[in-house]
């Protein structure tokens, strides 16, 4: 067989994506792109992290500043309980430093962890995510710590998880998969008509000023509330 992860990492020398969070070793900033991307598209987590490092440069500063304030700059990029765990992570490195097992970290379990490690403290790991897994379970081969960003783009890019792109894989001739055709793994559920879509709009009405609670949703304003999204004082709903 090739070597496969040679292959990869001359294709990612010339395809890889130019992403701005690769271009630093910052704890800190790998950890905001990291909880970013959990659950939002590449596309849309770019400009949103550029404004969020200008506004918020450090743990520091983001631990300091209200969660009011970052719930709100949060508005757009869903699952609003990130932005919560962010600003407790941010409290508690400003606090105690970064720990070292970092799953400590409020919002970062064992990819997350992975993540910081190897993009900006250079530890010997490989974070896997859905991508990564998907690459190497195809090709049945054991990439290495160096491939992890070039793992990722081709399962972004090229390896997709129905109907991958084998005519423009670097990997295709070494691979057992190749021509393959995948059914979904899950159906994400509807977002249109769903209770997570109730709470976003919620948020999104408290984000603009508070509101009296008979205005809104009292199934959303209460699951809000659990989440520490927003504060219910008196008949008033507020950011917290």
């Amino acid at each position: 067989m090739a070597d496969l992860e040679g292959l990869l990492l001359e294709w990612y020398e010339h395809r890889g994506r130019d992403l701005p969070w690769r271009k630093t070793s910052d704890p800190y900033a790998v950890l905001v792109s990291e909880i970013m991307l959990q659950q939002t598209q590449v596309e849309r987590v770019v400009p949103r992290y550029l404004h969020w490092l200008e506004r918020w440069p450090t743990a520091a500063s983001l631990a300091a500043a209200p969660l009011g304030e970052v719930i709100r700059e949060w508005q757009g990029l869903g699952y609003n309980r990130r932005a919560v765990s962010l600003h407790r992570a941010a409290q508690h490195v400003t606090a105690s430093g970064w720990p070292e097992n970092l799953t400590e970290l409020p919002g970062v379990g064992r990819y997350t962890a992975d993540a910081i490690a190897r993009f900006a403290l250079q530890h010997d790991v490989l974070p896997v995510d859905t991508n990564v897994r998907r690459v190497a379970e195809r090709t049945g081969w054991a990439f290495g710590p160096a491939s992890a960003h070039a793992l990722m783009d081709l399962g972004a890019t090229v390896c997709r998880a129905r109907v991958p792109r084998c005519a423009v894989c670097p990997l295709a001739t070494g691979c057992p998969s190749r021509g393959r055709r995948y059914e979904p793994l899950r159906k994400q559920s509807r977002f249109e008509g769903s209770f997570r879509q109730k709470r976003a709009a919620v948020l999104r009405l408290v984000a603009e000023g508070e509101r009296p609670v008979a205005e809104l949703d009292g199934e959303a304003v209460a699951a809000l509330v659990r989440d520490g999204l927003v504060r219910l004082d008196g008949e008033l709903v507020s950011l917290p």
